[in-house]
């Protein structure tokens, strides 16, 4: 036998190597974690983040009740980016003043960092920090039905109306509005506990079914469920307000017909030190052109106080165009608790 030369064994072997190499570099491997951004393609978004649908304007999400009071977020969009974060109430009084003053502005932070509900909560600021982003993530389910109110009239718009507070607790309702129809409304909130369990049990697929069928906050209490019944059509009615001008039909906006049909947008209760306030605001052509008060203070001389400034902040909402009006000299409280439910007011409106 013939023995192999050393310099051909040599040759033959390098072939072999370059070759493997060759194959090698020819396969991709099956997956790769960058690829999708390497060709161009966004990766997919994180449940939480914000809307990309070119929203601007501010928006407020609803307020969340913790343990040391209620948290509610504003946000400021443009173009689907969030440029501020802004806590409109937080939980105040002793020792809550000091959390607050030093949680809320690092989840301020965290939110235009993220870009989303996707943040960490503050230590020490727990139940702040968990209202936070409760709220935080309802204003921006609003920013994205916004968004996809202007991709498209047809799409369906998922509207969650603020809570209304009942004698037997709180109650809150989400509708869905497709075509310009209600095709589905459910609680998101009802009494319970005790009795309120058979109550709701028995009242609340009755308000769905009757909500559907009028297209409107228009329906019967049922019969046993007052209260029940009553916060249910309030936060109907605050969900359809919030369907964008033009983006439902005049049945589920509550509107008539019309080239500039008017917007009726009910902005989110203010807790004052004497009672909660609550704005309500017809919108046309851009313009204020009806303001009233749903809530305001009662009882003794708050009475007074209310019948006296209420109709003054409802003249100067209406001339101003917005929230930036002149505080009632000696209804300071309700002043401010005015001006903050009639920002978030226009707020659902955009503006």
């Amino acid at each position: 036998m013939r023995k192999s030369h050393p310099v051909r064994r040599a040759v033959l072997a390098g072939a072999a190597t370059v070759s493997g190499i060759v194959l090698l570099l020819s396969l991709k491997p099956a997956s790769d974690p960058g690829s999708a951004q390497a060709a161009g393609q966004a990766p997919p978004a994180a449940a939480g983040q914000a809307p990309q649908g070119g929203v601007n304007g501010a928006v407020t999400g609803d307020a969340a009740q913790t343990q040391y009071g209620a948290v509610q977020v504003r946000l400021t969009m443009s173009n689907g980016k969030i440029t501020q974060a802004e806590a409109v109430q937080a939980p105040k009084g002793g020792r809550s003043d000091q959390i607050t003053a030093s949680s809320v502005p690092r989840l301020n932070q965290a939110v235009v960092a993220a870009q989303g509900a996707e943040i960490d909560a503050v230590s020490g600021a727990t139940y702040t920090s968990v209202g936070y982003k409760k709220s935080l993530q309802s204003a921006l389910d609003k920013a994205k039905a916004s968004a996809g109110a202007q991709q498209g009239s047809g799409d369906a718009q998922t509207l969650t109306g603020d809570v209304a507070q009942t004698q037997y607790g709180p109650v809150q309702v989400r509708v869905t509005v497709a075509g310009g129809k209600i095709t589905k409304a459910e609680a998101v909130q009802a009494p319970k506990g005790g009795r309120s369990d058979q109550i709701t049990a028995s009242s609340v697929p009755r308000l769905n079914q009757a909500a559907v069928a009028a297209g409107n906050a228009d329906v019967d209490a049922v019969s046993g469920a007052t209260y029940t019944s009553a916060g249910y059509k309030k936060s109907l009615q605050s969900a359809l307000d919030k369907a964008p001008a033009g983006g439902g039909s005049s049945q589920a906006a509550g509107s008539g017909g019309g080239q500039a049909a008017p917007q009726t947008l009910t902005g989110t209760a203010a807790q004052t030190q004497y009672g909660p306030v609550q704005v309500r605001v017809t919108v046309t052509g851009g313009k204020i052109t009806k303001a009233e008060a749903v809530q305001a203070p009662k009882g003794g001389r708050s009475d007074q106080i209310t019948s006296s400034s209420v109709p003054r902040l409802n003249q100067a909402a209406v001339a101003a165009g917005n929230a930036q009006i002149d505080a009632v000299s000696g209804a300071t409280y309700t002043s401010a608790g005015y001006k903050q439910s009639l920002q978030s007011a226009l707020d659902q409106a955009g503006g």
